[in-house]
């Protein structure tokens, strides 16, 4: 990651009003409180087509997302997803049938990923509507949000 040399897009991803979804815009938010020069904070769905168009001409991006892989509630998993594909079914709880995954192997396909993409997969426990964050992944929030600093600043 570049250290704040170019401009950085946090995305966030998930739905706060589905429990342990909520993380990926809960990181988000405590990031942008730090009100960061040069970092751009965005909150999404994870709908494939808006990813992409959300990565559009970004240099540095960061992305955040709860998933459901079978490790671990509260494991973090980082992918230097500009390197190598990110294992769909780390990626696979999505509402939408083209999500995370697909949406950077697409961008990937056309030439528009970023120069720098680093994707953090947190393991979640429930995804229930109107479920709050778990205890496992509550307690790991504060270093992921400690971990993307340090990436970014």
């Amino acid at each position: 990651m570049s250290k704040q040399k170019q401009s950085v897009t946090i995305i966030g991803i998930g739905n706060r009003f589905r429990g342990d979804d909520a993380l990926g815009p809960e990181i988000a938010q405590r990031i942008k409180t730090e009100n960061l020069p040069n970092v751009e904070v965005v909150e999404a769905s994870g709908e494939g087509t808006t990813l992409i168009e959300t990565m559009r001409d970004k240099d540095d991006v960061v992305i955040i997302d709860a998933v459901c892989s079978g490790a671990t509630p509260g494991t973090v998993h980082r992918f230097e997803a500009h390197k190598q594909a990110i294992p769909s079914q780390f990626f696979n709880y999505s509402t939408h049938a083209f999500g995370v995954a697909e949406a950077i192997e697409l961008a990937r396909a056309m030439n528009q990923l970023p120069n720098h993409l680093l994707v953090y997969g947190i393991e979640g426990k429930n995804f229930e509507p109107g479920g709050k964050l778990s205890r496992e992944v509550r307690n790991v929030t504060p270093k992921v949000v400690a971990r993307v600093l340090c990436e970014i600043v």
